[in-house]
């Protein structure tokens, strides 16, 4: 395949740096279902497709592509959702950083992961499964109760150089605080420090992250689409 990695990140990864978590062969791929739902094919010919359909593992499995256009769904599997993103790459020094009065982040670990699960529950920030945070490095801030209450961190690699900003999330009773700035602030500031160029991918109707988004230094690469297929 030829072309920039974000213009297909998904088959970007499951072919390149993060081979290593895919299931599948040489034309359909899927992340390891620990870590998430997130599946691509080498095209969307006919051979392909079945071999994207056929790494569904029972009934009631389920499958994420994201592509530039709404993927086809293959012979004997159903569209149950198609969400319109934006691509976001951040090139630019943030022109508005983390309100001075955030506290600061800090790296989550192992006994983190209850809250973590906890948080995401509440927020919904987007796919998460068992083994979601050993993608890479997660920031999260704790209210004064101990609870925690915001989190940012790192998922695909589609290419040496690039890490994409994910699982970012704050909860409703802290919201307006500025944590969410100052999480994401954390773990691009990491990526920055190996050299990395931070990526994300927001729904396109979530204006308000986007607004933030821009305010820290990204700006809009391309629109995507994200697929839900399943069987029947």
């Amino acid at each position: 395949m030829t072309g920039h990695p974000l213009e297909r990140p998904l088959w970007s990864c499951l072919t390149g740096p993060q081979a290593r978590m895919a299931r599948g062969g040489p034309l359909a791929w899927r992340l390891d279902p620990a870590f998430g739902p997130f599946a691509a094919a080498i095209d969307a010919g006919e051979e392909a497709q079945r071999a994207l359909a056929a790494l569904l593992e029972h009934d009631d499995d389920w499958m994420l592509v994201i592509e530039r256009d709404p993927w086809p769904a293959p012979a004997g599997l159903r569209e149950v959702e198609t969400l319109r993103l934006v691509q976001m790459v951040r090139d630019a020094a943030p022109a508005l950083a983390a309100r001075p009065d955030a506290p600061p982040a800090a790296l989550l670990g192992a006994d983190d992961v209850p809250a973590m699960r906890a948080l995401v529950a509440a927020t919904e920030p987007g796919p998460w499964a068992d083994s979601t945070h050993r993608f890479g490095d997660f920031f999260g801030i704790r209210d004064s109760g101990g609870d925690l209450v915001a989190m940012a961190g790192e998922r695909f690699r589609p290419a040496a150089g690039l890490t994409e900003l994910s699982g970012v999330c704050t909860a409703a009773s802290a919201r307006g605080q500025g944590l969410a700035a100052r999480v994401i602030e954390r773990v691009v500031d990491g990526m920055a420090a190996r050299g990395e160029t931070a990526f994300l991918h927001c729904r396109a109707d979530n204006a308000g992250a986007i607004r933030l988004y821009r305010a820290l230094g990204f700006t809009l690469s391309r629109e995507m689409v994200a697929t839900v297929l399943a069987r029947g």
